[in-house]
C-alpha cells in the first residue's frame, strides 16, 4: 500500500436524494461539476445515507407497531418503542440497553449502536416521522455502483460506503466502511519483516476502514451536504476483499 501525494475531494452539486434516484448518474454528474473525470486507482466513497435513500430503505414510524420486547427495551433506555422495534428487526442480538444506549449486534454482522438506524437530515412531509434504516445489502451497493460508474475506456473505480461508528476504546465517531468492491477492504502483512527483520505477528491493515475515515474528514457529519468524496494516489498490491473481512467473528469478541 503506497501513497505518493493523496488527494481527497469532496463532490459538489449533490442534492436532495429520494428513492429510486441513479445514485450512478449523481456521482458522475458530481464528478462533472467538480472538474474531475475518473482515472484508473480512483476510489468513490459514499455516505450510506444517500444509498439508503436511493434505496428506498425509509420508514415511516406511524406504521411500526412496539413489540412487548420493544416496550420493555423502550423503558429501560428512554427511546421511542417504535424506533426500538425497528431496531430489533434489524439486529441478532442485543448487546447493551442502559439509559440513552443502545448497542445491537445489527443482522450483517457489525456492533453499532441503534442498528444504525438513523432519523437526521431526512426529508418528510408535516407531521411524519421518518427513519432510515442501512442498505439491505451493503456489498452488493457498493458492487453495483462500481459496475455502473465503469467508463466506457474500462475504468472502474474501487467503491466503498461508510458510515459513521462509535468505538468502545474511545469516544466520538469515525468513518468507517460497510460495503466496499474494488479495493482490498482488509490487508494482511503477518509473517512479513519489518525494517529490521522482524517478523511481523499481528498486523492486518483495516483498508477501507481507513479509506472511509480519510473521506470523512472532507465529507462532514451534519449540515455539509457533501455525501460523495473522491480518492486519488492510493495504490495497494493485495487481492479485493468485501467490507465483510472486517467484522469480528462473535468467538473473537475482546469484550466476552
Amino acid at each position: 500500500m503506497t501513497s505518493g501525494g493523496l488527494a481527497i475531494t469532496a463532490l459538489a452539486g449533490i442534492g436532495e436524494i429520494a428513492p429510486g434516484d441513479d445514485l450512478a448518474a449523481v456521482v458522475r454528474s458530481a464528478l462533472s461539476e467538480t472538474g474531475l473525470a475518473l482515472a484508473a486507482g480512483d476510489i468513490i466513497v459514499v455516505a450510506q445515507k444517500i444509498v439508503s435513500k436511493a434505496e428506498g430503505r425509509q420508514v415511516d414510524l406511524g406504521s411500526v407497531t412496539p413489540s412487548s420486547e420493544a416496550e420493555a427495551l423502550a423503558r429501560k433506555t428512554g427511546k421511542d418503542a417504535r424506533f426500538v422495534e425497528l431496531v430489533l428487526r434489524e439486529s441478532s442480538e442485543v448487546m447493551r440497553a442502559v439509559p440513552g444506549v443502545l448497542i445491537v449486534r445489527h443482522r450483517l454482522g457489525f456492533v453499532m449502536a441503534n442498528a444504525g438506524i438513523d432519523r437526521s437530515n431526512i426529508v418528510v412531509a408535516e407531521g411524519s416521522e421518518q427513519a432510515l434504516l442501512l442498505p439491505a445489502d451493503p456489498e452488493a451497493s457498493a458492487q453495483a455502483l462500481r459496475e455502473a460508474l465503469t467508463t466506457s475506456a474500462g475504468v472502474a473505480p474501487a467503491v466503498v460506503i461508510s458510515d459513521s461508528f462509535g468505538r468502545a476504546w474511545r469516544i466520538g465517531t469515525v468513518n468507517v466502511a460497510i460495503g466496499a468492491a474494488g479495493l482490498p477492504s482488509l490487508i494482511d502483512r503477518r509473517g512479513e519483516t519489518d525494517r529490521n527483520g522482524r517478523v511481523l505477528e499481528s498486523t492486518e491493515i483495516a483498508l477501507a476502514d481507513a479509506v472511509a475515515a480519510a473521506a470523512g474528514l472532507a465529507m462532514g457529519e451534519t449540515r455539509e451536504g457533501t455525501p460523495v468524496v473522491h480518492i486519488r494516489g492510493l495504490s495497494w498490491d493485495a487481492p479485493e476483499g468485501p467490507a465483510s473481512d472486517l467484522l469480528r467473528a462473535p468467538d473473537r469478541d475482546l469484550f466476552r
